[in-house]
């Protein structure tokens, strides 16, 4: 532990926290390595690196490069994320993906407020309902939205680490039971008498599909960041003339300009900027929503994970009743386990699990996981601001 942080000058600051980000990567590309990355994945090691380097001194816990990267990182990585969806390819998957997937969001959304009534009141943190918030945008879309949501609620960095514990813990641990129970898909189909006929044919579909992916070109590097910064601060100038509403308050300045650029981007996603996935606009994007990461956690409190049981009970419960709609939506319209399992990682794991599961299912289905992945993250910026505001009502009447 160091009298003062040995690194404070935001360039250099800057650059610790981005060769964090590149070295975690790095290392997650070693397959000696695959059995730690597989149950603690890159996202977890972008948090806690930088909180380890903070508790021990090396880093500070405030910086102006924190706030920098707080502000504008995020929209500029929402904005590139929903440039490069194909809204048409998500709504041709069909009635039962679709119904299955908002199935899974609406237990997230009922879950919250549930969850939060029960266990709210043993929370020492008297903010906690703010980390909750942003678990909800975890689970229904994925670490976006879980940014997203913290951002619109002022989660503190805080009460933000061990509602990342859970969202590991609990994600991917229902994350290996679905996998798990890839082996006995046919007989849940049989016992749901399942309607398998669409899902074959979108699997029939999807063999024949091709990968359109091509290298980034600096002309394609200039486009894609050049319009996302200009989007990001747009939005962020207009935002801070817009009323913030809510009680407590859920839509802030900070959640206006976020809207702004997600639904400008999904505007846009119609145009042909939408080709720059092709590129890798997505992976952009996701860069700058890990290195925000980064600086998340450089400003946490390593104590706070020590709270992590009982928020872990509640994460469970969480996901049980998540599970629990699945079900019936399930029974509902006789859906295969195949849909049941995207449906609920579409929600839980976001764009980067949906694909994972899909492909262990049917390998070939595993672009059908993506475009419902997307789509969750697309339905939670929107769903989870509700289930949030949902949230800060219990908590007020606790």
């Amino acid at each position: 532990m160091f009298a003062d942080p040995l690194v404070t000058e935001p360039m250099a600051l800057a650059a610790l926290l981005t060769a964090v980000l590149g070295v975690v990567f790095w290392l997650d590309s070693f397959e000696a390595l695959d059995p730690v990355f597989k149950y603690l994945p890159p996202v977890i090691w972008a948090y806690f690196v930088p909180m380890l380097f903070t508790t021990i001194g090396i880093t500070p816990a405030e910086s102006g490069v924190y706030d920098w990267m707080s502000t504008y990182l995020l929209p500029f990585s929402l904005f590139l994320l929903m440039i490069t969806v194909d809204l048409k390819a998500i709504l041709r998957l069909g009635p039962m993906a679709l119904f299955m997937m908002c199935a899974g969001t609406l237990g997230i959304v009922v879950g919250g407020p549930v969850v939060f009534a029960l266990f709210g009141s043993f929370f020492e943190d008297p903010v906690a309902w703010k980390g909750f918030a942003a678990l909800s945008g975890s689970w229904i879309g994925g670490t976006a939205n879980m940014m997203a949501m913290k951002q619109s609620v002022g989660t503190p960095d805080s009460t933000l680490g061990p509602l990342l514990v859970v969202d590991v813990v609990a994600g991917y641990g229902w994350m290996g039971v679905l996998i798990f129970l890839s082996a006995y898909q046919d007989r849940f189909d049989d016992w749901m008498d399942a309607d398998t006929a669409a899902m074959d044919r979108l699997n029939e579909k999807m063999k024949n599909a091709e990968d359109t992916r091509r290298p980034v070109t600096l002309r394609d590097l200039a486009v894609m960041v050049g319009i996302a910064l200009g989007a990001t601060v747009a939005a962020d100038a207009v935002a801070g003339g817009l009323p913030e509403l809510g009680d407590p308050t859920i839509i802030t300045a900070g959640t206006w300009a976020i809207l702004l650029v997600v639904t400008a981007g999904l505007i846009l996603s119609f145009t042909p900027l939408q080709e720059m996935e092709n590129a890798g606009a997505s992976r952009v994007g996701y860069f700058a929503l890990y290195l925000l990461l980064t600086s998340i956690g450089a400003k946490a409190d390593l104590a706070a994970v020590l709270d992590v049981p009982l928020y872990l009970l509640a994460g469970v419960v969480w996901i049980a009743i998540h599970i629990a709609f699945l079900l019936a939506a399930a029974r509902m319209v006789k859906a295969p386990l195949f849909f049941v399992a995207t449906g609920s990682m579409a929600n839980v794991g976001g764009a980067a699990s949906a694909p994972i599961v899909a492909g262990v299912y049917l390998p070939a289905m595993a672009p059908v996981g993506l475009l419902m992945g997307v789509a969750g993250y697309i339905l939670g910026i929107y769903a989870a601001l509700g289930c949030s505001w949902l949230i800060g009502l219990v908590a007020v009447g606790l």
